[in-house]
């Protein structure tokens, strides 16, 4: 080969190994230099020829990328209720590929394609790549819930179908799905749940065919409208007669065997704090002061691995639902309760088997020593956040006697986290503090109010004392060289940071560090100097987005939000499968020893483990926000015309997301900006009015009017309030009443990623009407 096509087929390579990414020159030299390519002008001349042959695009400042034109990719659809569609591509750094209605092959939203790219998108303006499905490859829809709607007896003998369901959904609202006879048999506006057996096609470009596996309820009955959601999202309430057989034979009380072997710690005064509403406690801390000045602090967790063991019907129950689902007026539990309420909750004054993690920490937050072990203890105290908080303010009216007599220890834990969270600030730990929201429902059902709950000192001490207890376990057994299960946040890609970064010296922020090594002592600083200013919002937003998802892992590869170099979840075995799975590990090493045979087994199946631990909390995650999005679209039904205060909470093409006060969350469609044309800018997240100025920010503050609340979609529409504009009739948008996309890795800080988060990062039981801020997606 000649040395100018070897120069060519280099470069070319090295684009076509990182098809989505934007290469500055210096960038390509360095990999061209790598592998011996050539010289600089030679680079550059490869350059120009590449781009006049249209194999790569440029902006024209420096920086070049492949174009995509002809090529095949394989992705995820997502449709639009419109008829259109995207294709998220499984390189998450790539633009989704935009589907034209006559190009989709028809497609359901969430099958698996394969793609033909027919024009390649430009990243210098915005625009994303165009393509047309070649092939579905997997369907995404195996199943839906809908509305029965029955056909007369004269249709169903031409068509031997019962009815025909429709979802709420409204990426799949225009298919009717055709129900056959052979299933169960429901009666008119019954929610169902249907099983897929034949999808659209061209002769039926808008209906499907299944069979109704399950009848929820009348969608006018109390709690349906939430049980259809848990329904749609597969989560599993029904138990199976061998898991509960099992559990109705494990014991109500600790037998004097199962003490055997254990350390009697019932004398120490361990406590719970938890919620008022809380009705599971797998949770204890204990705290004194040493003669050398440092402190003792124990953290006792529900031995769950002691009652759920390897290959019985209850465990393979717990894997299956992988954590508890906590929706507005119920919990959904991966135990049953007579467990999860009952001998694995650390209840006042009675016996329970524990795995403590006793550690031994300096006046300035080091942690000099620790100790793992199983244990028998005796809470000496059912407490309240409400009531500790209370007691740290030494307002001691009306409490009673347990909080007076362990407020000394109350107020030496106040100080101890005071020094673990400093200590955590120093190293980089990344730390947004917002306020969260309950909805209270009454017992139909019917939410009454939406209340804000700004987190206390107990709220905020318990979360350090559990991640503590959650690095000193990860560390432990990194150290040990042994399989082990992991709670992982990955450092963010440079590509993101990079962009992060420009985006914020727009609003004057100079930011000295290094995109390709990024430290999260980098991102807290840009949150410390926005923290309190107009920009605060839409910084912390863009760099939500710029972060990586929590997941969970096999391999010890860091938590960059917390800056932990090892961190798991072991403090929440009730409801979390990965604790449960952590104590399994944690007893079997120290009983059985680390051999190799004891190595195997683990290692065998931990990836599973990892892969549905992960799966399950997104699935959760996104049933508890489609609850919560359902429950305060209906909360504001009655408010339609009514004026409120709010803030712009996100910027797009097709108009602003708004958050009122209660963090109820809408759309201003851009339609419904009627003053002016509207330019969106997408690096600065404005819309801009071409002839007034007017400019719409995050963080900006607005008053709006609510014109629609679709309750079926769960969708609230706004315009900006204009007291001197004429009345007008207003249009409905359909658009979802909150923002989507920010990544991260709250509920590991103990702020509520997906709603429903205690202040140890855990999901936390509560009964009727408690429910917690949904903080999209931020994940720890």
């Amino acid at each position: 080969m000649a040395q100018n096509e070897k120069i060519l087929s280099g470069v070319l390579e090295i684009f076509r190994h990182n098809p989505q990414k934007q290469f500055r020159v210096d960038q390509i030299e360095r990999e061209a230099r790598r592998d011996r390519l050539g010289n600089f002008t030679e680079l550059i001349k490869a350059l120009s020829f590449l781009e006049h042959e249209k194999k790569i695009i440029t902006d024209g400042k420096g920086q070049y990328q492949l174009a995509q034109e002809n090529t095949i990719v394989e992705g995820n659809f997502r449709a639009n209720d419109k008829g259109f569609g995207f294709v998220k591509l499984d390189d998450e750094e790539a633009y989704d590929v935009f589907i034209a209605a006559d190009y989709t092959k028809y497609a359901v939203d969430g099958d698996r394609v394969k793609v033909k790219i027919t024009a390649g998108g430009n990243p210098w303006n915005g625009k994303g790549p165009e393509g047309q499905i070649e092939e579905i490859l997997e369907r995404g829809l195996e199943s839906l819930v809908g509305e029965f709607h029955p056909l007369t007896d004269e249709q169903r003998k031409v068509s031997h179908f019962i009815g025909y369901a429709i979802s709420d959904n409204k990426k799949l609202h225009k298919y009717r799905v055709y129900l056959s006879e052979n299933g169960l048999i429901p009666q008119m506006g019954d929610m169902v749940k249907v099983s897929i057996k034949d999808y659209p096609d061209k002769d039926n470009p808008e209906s499907m065919t299944g069979a109704v596996i399950k009848i929820i309820g009348n969608k006018n009955d109390p709690g349906v409208d939430i049980m259809s959601i848990v329904s749609a999202h597969d989560v599993r309430t029904d138990w199976p007669e061998d898991a509960m057989a099992q559990a109705n034979a494990i014991p109500d009380h600790v037998t004097e065997e199962e003490k055997k072997g254990r350390v009697d710690i019932t004398d120490q005064p361990a406590v719970t704090i938890d919620g008022d509403d809380s009705k599971d406690f797998d949770d204890a801390v204990v705290l004194w002061k040493l003669p050398n000045g440092n402190y003792h602090l124990g953290v006792h967790i529900a031995d769950v691995s002691h009652y759920v063991t390897e290959n019985t019907p209850l465990n393979e129950e717990a894997f299956a639902r992988g954590n508890s689902t906590y929706l507005v007026d119920r919990v959904i539990p991966m135990l049953p309760f007579r467990l999860s309420n009952g001998i694995c909750s650390l209840n006042e004054g009675v016996d329970r088997l524990v795995l403590s993690c006793d550690m031994e920490i300096t006046p300035e937050g080091k942690r000099v020593g620790y100790k793992i072990y199983p244990a028998v203890m005796r809470s000496h105290g059912r407490m309240t956040y409400n009531k500790v908080n209370q007691t740290l303010k030494g307002d001691m009216d009306g409490l009673e006697d347990k909080y007076v007599k362990l407020r000394p220890m109350l107020e030496e834990m106040a100080d101890l986290h005071a020094i673990l969270y400093k200590q955590r600030h120093a190293r980089g730990a990344i730390d947004f503090e917002e306020p969260e929201a309950k909805i209270i429902v009454d017992d139909q059902g019917k939410p009454t109010d939406i209340v804000l709950h700004e987190r206390g000192t107990a709220e905020k001490m318990i979360e350090s004392f559990m991640l503590m207890a959650n690095e000193t376990v990860a560390e432990d057994f990194y150290k040990k060289q042994v399989p082990f299960l992991y709670r992982v946040h990955e450092t963010p890609d440079s590509e993101r940071i990079r962009n992060f970064f420009e985006f914020c010296s727009a609003f004057g922020l100079n930011i000295h560090a290094d995109p390709e090594n990024v430290k999260p002592l980098d991102l807290q600083k840009v949150v410390s100097k926005t923290t309190g200013t107009p920009e605060e919002a839409v910084v912390q937003m863009m760099m939500l987005r710029s972060l990586k998802q929590a997941r969970y892992s096999e391999e010890a590869l860091g938590h960059f939000g917390l800056a932990a170099k090892y961190y798991t979840h072991f403090t929440s075995p009730i409801r979390r499968y990965s604790d449960l799975m952590v104590h399994r590990m944690i007893h079997a090493y120290q009983e059985k020893g680390t051999s190799e045979d004891i190595q195997k087994h683990f290692a065998g199946y931990l990836p599973d483990v990892a892969e549905q631990t992960s799966t399950q909390e997104r699935r959760s995650i996104d049933t508890e926000r489609e609850v919560n999005d359902l429950k305060m679209t209906e909360y504001m039904a009655d408010q339609v015309g009514e004026h409120f205060d709010a803030v712009v909470s996100s910027v797009t093409s097709f108009g602003m997301f708004i958050q009122l006060p209660n963090t109820v969350e809408g759309l201003v469609h851009i339609s419904n900006l009627t003053d002016d044309f509207y330019s969106f800018n997408e690096k600065s997240l404005t819309l801009t009015g071409r002839g007034t100025h007017k400019q719409y920010k995050i963080g900006m503050p607005i008053k709006v009017t609510l014109i629609n609340a679709n309750v079926e979609q769960h969708q609230l529409n706004f315009e900006v309030y204009d007291p001197n504009a004429p009345k007008r009739k207003h249009r409905d948008r359909g658009m979802n009443n909150r923002r989507r996309g920010n990544r991260g890795f709250h509920n590991d800080h103990g702020h509520r990623g997906g709603g429903n988060y205690n202040s140890r990062g855990d999901r936390r039981s509560h009964g009727r009407g408690s429910n917690r801020r949904n903080q999209r997606n931020f994940k720890h």
